[in-house]
């Protein structure tokens, strides 16, 4: 059955191999960005949408449903990366980081769930991350807007119990994609070599994992099979066995020993 599909974020990475995947299976998709030029020769409906502006947000849901008069899919897959330390953060780089990640979700949401409620079908796929399982050094604030994802997600899912309307949150690993190039670095303000020197070399390690990151097709094949299902499952982890498997870790693990394979990972010996 061909649905009306949202995918936010959709000019670069995830978002426009998935926009793209979804087309390509005679999906009828839109494809947002705030700035609509960066999509180009897309195979899908581009829409300039901003998720922290009310307005164009609802300007976009608004000339959905005048085309299309419903919504079945919604993606909240638009995001951004905040890199610096937890110990000196300005709260206003943390106002940034989740006024995109998080109310950005909640913004979109608002604006399309009204209608899947009336009529009672819908699906709302949330990507949160693997960092939204578990904590990550010197990207606290990226984290922290993931792990608000999980229980925004979890507490929908309840609310939407008897209404049709099916939540399902992806949590993918590293993949390859613009994210790390587009990502901001907050300034690294304290005289303290050591911590400086674990600052820059956990920044190393996670742009190397980036750069070795899977193919974001692999993550767009995973959506449209959940876009398929009846009854999609509440979380899907999608990324390397050898990350997926963290989560897991952290359940079993003791807590001092998780935080040592994690910082281990990450150069903070």
């Amino acid at each position: 059955m061909k649905k009306v599909i949202l995918v936010t974020g959709a000019s670069s990475g995830l978002g426009l191999a998935t926009a793209t995947a979804l087309a390509a299976q005679g999906h009828t998709v839109y494809g947002t960005s705030r700035d609509v030029k960066k999509i180009k020769n897309a195979a899908f409906n581009p829409l300039e949408m901003d998720v922290t502006n009310d307005e164009s947000v609802n300007a976009a849901i608004a000339k959905i449903i005048k085309s299309e008069g419903k919504i079945d899919v919604l993606v909240n897959n638009a995001g951004n990366g905040i890199t610096g330390p937890l110990y000196t953060m300005p709260v206003d780089i943390a106002k940034k980081q989740f006024e995109v990640n998080f109310f950005g979700v909640i913004r979109v949401s608002s604006a399309v769930l009204p209608g899947m409620i009336e009529k009672k079908q819908g699906l709302v796929i949330n990507i949160s991350s693997l960092a939204g399982l578990f904590g990550l050094p010197y990207q606290g604030l990226y984290s922290a807007s993931k792990f608000a994802i999980e229980g925004y997600s979890e507490s929908l899912r309840m609310e939407l119990q008897n209404t049709g309307v099916k939540v399902a949150v992806i949590n993918p690993g590293d993949f390859k994609t613009d994210f790390t190039g587009n990502r901001e670095k907050a300034p690294f303000t304290l005289n303290n070599p050591q911590l400086k020197g674990e600052f820059e070399a956990a920044v190393a390690a996670m742009e190397k994992d980036e750069s070795i990151g899977a193919n974001p097709d692999k993550l767009a094949a995973q959506i449209c099979k959940i876009v398929a299902k009846s009854k999609p499952a509440h979380s899907y982890l999608v990324g390397a066995i050898g990350q997926t498997i963290v989560p897991t870790l952290k359940a079993v693990l003791p807590g001092s020993i998780f935080v040592k394979l994690m910082n281990d990972h990450y150069g903070i010996k």
